[in-house]
Order: structure tokens, then sequence, then C-alpha cells
């Protein structure tokens, strides 16, 4: 967790620096350092923090198991850039809160947000919880549509249904099997399935 924690605040101190805000970087690095979580709280509940220091103060509270930082995590799962939205990812996973795999399944299964759906489909994996193998499967049937451009996607929801090893995910990664894209990870997922070689 320390590397993953490194990550996020070296990114997010770009960010702050890169603000052009007035003491921006003594604010951030307060924040990394700092031990005292209703201080980071506040963060995510008080107006006027800016996005880079509302995402540190969750992810820190996230990946100290506080679940205060479970509404922002969830936002930022879904969120249009990609390190924000692993980052989101992996505080979750580490969260233990028990709304996280319906929160990731809504996302995943969200076909107005499907280009955001990496995340949340890694993470249900991750998670192995109940809704995962549903969600992975409604998201795959979806992405197996003529011209559908998410083929990212697509193929974490095989190898999540390979994973999980679930025999409900047969039928759906048997059609996975007409895709080029998808072939060879569909194959391989099968042959995690029992009964399915």
């Amino acid at each position: 967790m320390d590397e993953e924690l490194r990550v996020v605040t070296e990114r997010l101190r770009a960010e702050a620096a890169a603000s052009g805000v007035p003491d921006a970087l003594a604010a951030h690095d307060r924040l990394a350092a700092t031990g005292d979580r209703d201080e980071l709280a506040a963060v995510l509940t008080e107006p006027g923090h800016p996005l880079w220091a509302r995402e540190l103060a969750a992810f820190r509270l996230g990946t100290a198991g506080d679940r205060r930082a479970f509404e922002s995590l969830v936002l930022l799962l879904n969120h249009r850039d990609p390190p924000r939205c692993a980052a989101a990812a992996r505080a979750l996973a580490r969260l233990g809160d028990p709304r996280t795999a319906r929160a990731a399944a809504a996302l995943a299964t969200n076909e107005l947000r499907v280009a955001y759906a990496l995340q949340p489909v890694r993470l249900l994996v991750e998670l192995r919880a109940p809704e995962a193998v549903p969600a992975l499967i409604t998201t795959l049937e979806r992405r197996l549509r003529p011209y559908d451009p998410h083929r990212r996607v697509a193929l974490a929801c095989v190898e999540g249904l390979g994973a999980l090893g679930d025999d409900r995910a047969g039928p759906v990664l048997n059609d996975a099997l007409a895709h080029p894209a998808l072939a060879e990870a569909a194959v391989r997922a099968l042959a995690r399935i029992p009964g399915q070689r």
C-alpha cells in the first residue's frame, strides 16, 4: 500500500502544483502527512476543496478502512480520468464497506457510463461478491453487439468471469468465442469453469 499511496500522492501533488492556487502545495503536503482522520473527512464534506484534495482525502481514508470515504470513492470510481478510477478501485477494495459490490455492479452495468466501466468490472472481480457474476454477464452480453466500441470492458468481463469460475458464465463466454478480439480470452476463461472445458 505504501507504493500505491506514493503514486497517488505524487500525481495529486503535481495537480496541486499545476493549479496555480497559492498555498496549494502546502495544503497537499498537509493532507498527505496528517494522521487526523477527522481532518481528512472534513475535506470530503466542506465546500470549496479542489478535486485533488478530495481524492487524496478519500484515498487515505479508504485505504485506512474509514467508511466516511465511501461516497467520494464511488464517485471517483466512475470518473472520466482513468488514474482516478484506478486509485478509487484500489481504495474501495480495501475499505471493507458492504455497499461496495452493489455500487460497483451498478456502475459496471450502467450503459450511459460504460466507457468508464473498466475499473468497476475489475473491482467486482477482486471483491468476488455475489453481485459480480450477474453484473459481468450483463455487461459482457451488451458488449457482444455488433460494432461495440468498448472492447477493453468486454475483455475485462471475459477475464473476470474466468477468474470467478462460475458456471453461469458459460453461455455468454461461448457467445464471446465468435468475437475475434475476445476469442482467445474466452477459451482461457471457459477452461477455468468446471464442466465447460
